[in-house]
């Protein structure tokens, strides 16, 4: 089968980055879907892992954590899906990726895609979905609905995969007002479109910023990038007894100054479900079922940012380059071989 791959981890610009190479068909586990690989999206893990993950002397690396595909057969013990269904997902971390023609992984992190989407739309949603998800519902504790009305979220870099979807999630489904920051003119009003009640510029101070747009403090920030950057501004504009969430990787974090506010740091990572396969690994198949619904309602929309063709190395070197230089706007997604 066709599959992308990388053997060293090299800059992008190296044709040797990322590969079109051959490798053998996959096997199905017990729990497993063969997934027959209809499009792709990128994300920054893709980009992490190339760079600081050196493949195995000889062996090559297969990365891709958003596919939506066909099931072509399911393991024996499989009970969520049958051959044919469409089904989107991130995968996991601990498997090789999805940037090939086939591809295996557990039904339990597994959603049926929105019928409303095609695989292009769909595969731009699994990873930052859950994230989003998994922040805002689980490691920030917002309750759907309107009990949180009152209280306000402060999404930094809101333009972003996990923004554009966490945007949509917190202005559609609870009560708290949506701050959004963005840096640029296209990037701001793509927050916009997506519900953010207010965007401000991240470029600048941010509770400067804020308090230009008449917002004195908020109760709950989701810190999506450069958290080390902006710590100090975040824990300023955060009202005491609130809440900071992260997804990045800050090199340093001095947790100290949240003691003097009583504020609570929140991690999400996405894979520690299918990392660990914890008890409540299948809580990502109902998440993704969930918004496949939210999908087909029309509450919330694809976060496709732009089609980069067909999926092959040329492509997802592209791709990785524009995740790297940090101007990207929603999701890249790649589809077909």
């Amino acid at each position: 089968m066709k599959a992308i791959a990388y053997y060293a981890s090299l800059p992008i610009s190296d044709d040797k980055a990322l590969q079109d190479i051959e490798l053998s068909e996959p096997v199905a586990g017990p729990r497993d879907l063969l997934v027959e690989v209809k499009a792709i999206s990128v994300n920054p893990v893709d980009t992490k892992v190339r760079q600081n993950v050196q493949p195995e002397k000889g062996a090559a690396k297969v990365l891709g954590w958003d596919v939506a595909g066909v099931v072509k057969s399911v393991g024996r013990d499989v009970t969520l899906f049958k051959a044919g269904d469409k089904v989107f997902y991130a995968g996991s971390i601990a498997r090789a990726g999805g940037n090939s023609e086939l591809h295996v992984v557990d039904e339990r992190i597994v959603g049926h895609m929105p019928k409303s989407l095609g695989f292009a739309e769909a595969a731009a949603l699994p990873l930052t979905a859950i994230t989003a998800w998994e922040l805002l519902f689980e490691r920030l504790q917002i309750a759907e609905g309107q009990r949180d009305a009152g209280q306000s979220l402060l999404i930094v870099g809101a333009a972003g995969g996990v923004g554009s979807i966490l945007t949509q999630l917190a202005k559609q489904l609870t009560g708290l007002k949506v701050i959004g920051t963005a840096s640029r003119p296209q990037t701001h009003d793509w927050v916009k479109a997506l519900g953010a009640d207010l965007v401000v510029d991240h470029s600048q101070p941010l509770s400067e910023a804020l308090k230009q747009a008449g917002v004195d403090q908020v109760t709950h920030v989701a810190s999506l990038t450069q958290t080390d950057q902006h710590l100090d501004q975040l824990v300023e504009a955060l009202a005491p007894q609130g809440k900071l969430a992260l997804i990045d990787d800050p090199k340093s974090l001095d947790v100290t100054k949240l003691k003097r506010k009583s504020l609570s740091l929140h991690w999400e990572f996405m894979y520690t479900r299918s990392l660990f396969e914890t008890a409540d690994m299948i809580e990502q198949h109902n998440l993704l079922n969930r918004v496949a619904e939210l999908i087909d309602a029309g509450t919330l929309k694809t976060t496709l940012g732009e089609h980069f063709g067909t999926i092959n190395a040329a492509n997802l070197r592209r791709a990785h380059a524009l995740l790297e230089s940090g101007k990207s706007k929603g999701k890249i997604v790649l589809e077909g071989f």
